[in-house]
């Protein structure tokens, strides 16, 4: 193969291992085959014909969802501190890193308000670090045979470690483990098995599989999943501020390609404030349609008008947002940097009223006191 003028076999140390790694987890037999399918394919030693090999193994388990890496960790609006934390454990699966000393990480989980961009980041993950990830559905788990459910579990945890090195996307966590504490009582202790094994494995396992959590209801979880080592860090994913707001506004522009400098964002972002970030790509979207109804070209008056229109799930859940701030306070870490002063903005009519008439009104003192106060007598 080496002679033959139209392949190419040659690869970098950094390619060479990263080639090894992808191919973990394959039988000797199922490794030639690819290596081979890649030198016929591409004419060279490919990653992405291993990573495809590995998704035909995990599509067979029936648990596991593969997912490809097409979210660029670049298009995850804010969200700074978090992503320096993932680009320093870019390299952690390397050989290198275990010469080093450093363990491999186990995961983390995110936690935050609707839309806010956990779901998005996870599957960013392993683009950065060209890793498979796996979506394991919880719900598929659960089986009504007696023992089915704990032997799913421990399918689901055998095909992820069976082409590790891998990201193990949990989506909703809370939802997927809810009624664990009442498990006797509702479903013979199943969830509660089902629940513990997974806990064991999260705690205790060897393997290169990254576990990435999502959840948006705290007080669902289980407290046992927020001890110390289960996962290496607990982030909290708070509403962007004005700054992370101008990048998402930006960064959905340019998906529809449009050129964010021909647009005013920073005003944009300043009247969306409250929003998330799917609420600002709703936002985009059907500020488009509008456009393209109308036959004219998007433009800011017209994102404007539809800011106006939209009511943030900020204002909708004002309350439970509040409680998940104070719950994250001291409990995790930031996703995000603080933020700076948002300046006000003049905000179109629709918007503007909606706000005062969320707004309460002032009582006058009489009001504060129940009855009018007499004035002050001259004195003299």
């Amino acid at each position: 193969v080496r002679d033959h003028p139209n392949v190419d076999v040659s690869l970098t140390p950094e390619q060479r291992e990263m080639l090894l790694k992808a191919a973990t987890g394959l039988t000797l037999m199922e490794a030639e085959n690819v290596f081979a399918r890649s030198l016929v394919q591409k004419r060279r030693l490919d990653v992405e014909v291993v990573l495809w090999e590995k998704e035909q193994i995990i599509r067979k388990s029936g648990i596991l969802e593969y997912y490809r890496a097409t979210e660029a960790f670049e298009n995850v609006g804010g969200l700074d501190l978090l992503k320096d934390w993932i680009r320093k454990r870019t390299r952690a699966f390397t050989d290198e890193a275990q010469r080093f000393g450093l363990p491999a990480p186990k995961g983390v989980l995110l936690i935050g308000v609707q839309g806010g961009g956990k779901s998005l980041a996870a599957r960013s993950i392993g683009s950065l670090w060209k890793l498979p990830v796996l979506r394991m559905d919880v719900g598929r788990i659960f089986a009504g045979l007696v023992g089915a459910s704990e032997e799913n579990m421990r399918r689901a945890i055998r095909t992820a470690e069976s082409v590790a090195p891998a990201v193990l996307w949990i989506d909703e966590l809370e939802k997927g483990f809810a009624g664990s504490q009442s498990s006797g009582f509702s479903d013979g202790g199943t969830t509660a098995r089902v629940f513990a094994s997974f806990l064991t494995w999260l705690q205790e396992k060897q393997s290169p599989v990254f576990v990435v959590a999502t959840a948006n209801d705290v007080s669902a979880l289980p407290p046992e999943l927020l001890r110390k080592g289960r996962f290496d860090e607990i982030f909290f994913i708070d509403l962007p501020n004005q700054r992370e707001r101008e990048e998402i506004f930006a960064i959905h522009l340019r998906k529809r390609g449009r050129d964010p400098r021909q647009f005013d964002v920073r005003r944009l972002a300043q009247a969306a404030e409250g929003f998330s970030g799917a609420e600002i790509e709703q936002v985009i979207i059907s500020a488009l349609f509008d456009a393209f109804h109308r036959g004219a070209e998007l433009d800011d008056e017209t994102i404007l008008q539809e800011i106006g229109r939209t009511v943030p799930l900020s204002r909708t859940m004002r309350e439970n947002i509040e409680a998940l701030r104070r719950w994250a306070r001291d409990r995790a870490r930031p996703a995000s940097s603080p933020p700076e002063a948002e300046p006000a903005v003049a905000l179109p009519a629709p918007q503007r009223a909606q706000r005062m008439a969320t707004r309460p009104k002032k009582r006058s003192s009489s009001s504060r006191s129940g009855e009018g106060e007499a004035p002050a007598e001259p004195s003299g």
